[in-house]
């Protein structure tokens, strides 16, 4: 049977992508081979334990919710990630899958929708990106970028441009980094003003869609499980 490491299974509200609001089924994989400066699930790196494909479907059979996202660490990391996702859309469910963009995407199932995370340079690990993952992208896919300043957001505009990414998913997502704490894997990150990010779009005239992180309004930015 194959087998999954884990880190957390929770049901909540959606609180990113265009999906934003919506109750949805997490299903937090542990490892990832970044260390994003903003990085606000550092947890997962090492924390988490083996779980049948089976004992998933079971922990989630009792939430209705047809909403499912796939979420890290970085979540194709694990080939076995594969079979859950198509065992998920065979039952009937909506999948997303968060993703580095440092990953390729191009062996997932057609119906996964795959909202791909980008890195800035205020991430730290902008060479990490794997541009080909451009080609791969369909009109159900979302980019996001998560923004720690005025550089970021300069970089993240001309890449929108670059690559045509507005004509090529159905969103692309502007997220201002939510200020924060390090621990003993990241440094932490002094967040950037949500006004100010809608200044700059609103001068340039950016074909992308702000995006805060809902759930972070909703319960303590430090809340885990939500």
């Amino acid at each position: 049977m194959a087998t999954l490491r884990i880190n957390e299974i929770f049901h909540s509200i959606q609180g990113e992508s265009t999906r934003a609001g919506l109750p949805c089924i997490f299903i937090r994989l542990r490892g990832c081979h970044l260390r994003c400066t903003y990085c606000d699930t550092s947890y997962a790196f090492t924390q988490g334990d083996g779980m049948t494909i089976e004992f998933i479907e079971a922990a989630i059979a009792d939430w209705s919710t047809p909403l499912v996202q796939i979420t890290g660490g970085e979540p194709l990391l694990q080939d076995a990630v594969h079979e859950l996702m198509r065992r998920l859309a065979d039952a009937g469910r909506t999948v997303l899958l968060e993703t580095s963009g440092a990953c390729d995407i191009s062996t997932c199932d057609n119906r996964v929708i795959r909202v791909v995370d980008f890195k800035t340079p205020g991430s730290g690990e902008v060479e990490r990106n794997d541009w080909s993952n451009v080609g791969y992208l369909r009109s159900t896919d979302e980019v996001k970028f998560v923004l720690c300043d005025r550089a970021d957001y300069e970089w993240a505009r001309d890449v929108i441009t670059e690559h045509g990414l507005a004509d090529r998913v159905a969103a692309v997502l502007l997220s201002p980094v939510h200020a924060q704490q390090g621990d003993e894997h990241i440094e932490g990150a002094a967040g950037l003003d949500p006004q100010a990010l809608a200044a700059w779009m609103l001068e340039d005239a950016v074909p992308a869609r702000m995006q805060l992180q809902l759930h972070k309004f909703i319960w303590d930015p430090t809340t885990r499980g939500v």
